[in-house]
């Protein structure tokens, strides 16, 4: 049944029609439930309006698009040449300085048991769990690592979207490389989706964090075409820290959280701008190192 809802002066006479609750169970019965495009008429005076209530989120209609997480990687990746995933706290950075060095980094969404038959099924070891024991997510434990070294590097934001990634042309990008990101990804195709990972709260929620919009963004300035909105704003906020960057990251969220944990020298080395030309690419499920110039 119609329900009349409160208007402001310029909204008269607007009415919603929702479904009952027997015609969803039909539908949802039906098959026809997901997804369904239920109608809201809007009467302006005698003229009735019918729209649809979807909206895309897929920033179509611009060659650089940004949006966060698993969401948007599932969203902006099949309409896109070229995705970027951004981690700097820590995986991208991890992986920039593994690759740099020769390594081959498979990204793996866990930490448990199947994350050690995953690394034996590639003929390669497992990062330690925790920072501070080997090779781990910590960048500067990977520092030393030889070329030809095979290692799963698991954990919950970058590494799950580069392991969730169905895409041929996938590339990870940091502050330390952004510069080298854009010029790759320009090269390779010209709609390019760049996709912050975020970092996770205790109830597995999304969190949107500074560094990974900042990376986003330091990015997406380098990089020519039409920009969405939201890629704009990314830039934006990369242009505003850009001369701030090692405070910036030492202050925000994630930065304090590594360096109360004893990883200081994780957020500095994150911190560095444009020091790296190398670009590690997702190929056969893992990463390794490609010059852009």
């Amino acid at each position: 049944m119609p329900c009349k809802r409160k208007t402001t002066e310029h909204q008269k006479n607007v009415w919603v029609t929702r479904p009952s609750a027997r015609s969803t169970n039909e539908t949802s019965r039906s098959g026809g439930g997901v997804g369904r495009q239920w109608p809201t008429i809007r009467l302006r005076g005698n003229s009735p309006t019918l729209y649809s209530q979807r909206v895309s989120f897929n920033q179509a209609e611009f060659e650089i698009r940004c949006e966060w997480g698993l969401r948007g990687l599932r969203d902006l990746a099949p309409i896109s040449d070229v995705v970027i995933i951004i981690d700097v706290l820590s995986f991208s950075t991890a992986l920039d300085v593994a690759t740099s060095r020769g390594g081959i980094i498979f990204p793996y969404p866990l930490i448990d048991d199947s994350a050690a038959a995953y690394a034996a099924s590639h003929n390669a070891q497992l990062a330690a769990a925790s920072r501070g024991a080997g090779f781990s997510l910590s960048p500067t434990s990977l520092r030393s690592m030889e070329t030809g070294c095979r290692l799963v590097l698991p954990s919950p934001n970058g590494a799950a979207l580069s392991f969730s990634a169905d895409h041929q042309n996938v590339l990870a990008a940091c502050l330390r490389n952004a510069t080298a990101a854009a010029a790759l990804a320009a090269r390779s195709g010209s709609t390019i989706a760049v996709i912050p990972a975020g970092e996770t709260w205790d109830t597995g929620d999304l969190r949107p964090s500074l560094e990974d919009l900042i990376g986003a963004g330091a990015v997406i300035a380098s990089l020519p075409g039409k920009k969405s909105p939201d890629a704009q704003l990314a830039a934006a906020g990369f242009e505003y820290f850009r001369k701030t960057l090692p405070q910036t990251l030492r202050h925000c969220g994630s930065g304090k959280e590594l360096i109360k944990r004893g990883f200081a020298p994780d957020v500095e080395l994150a911190a560095e701008f444009n020091v790296s030309a190398n670009v590690p690419c997702l190929r056969d499920r893992a990463f390794a190192g490609v010059l852009a110039y």
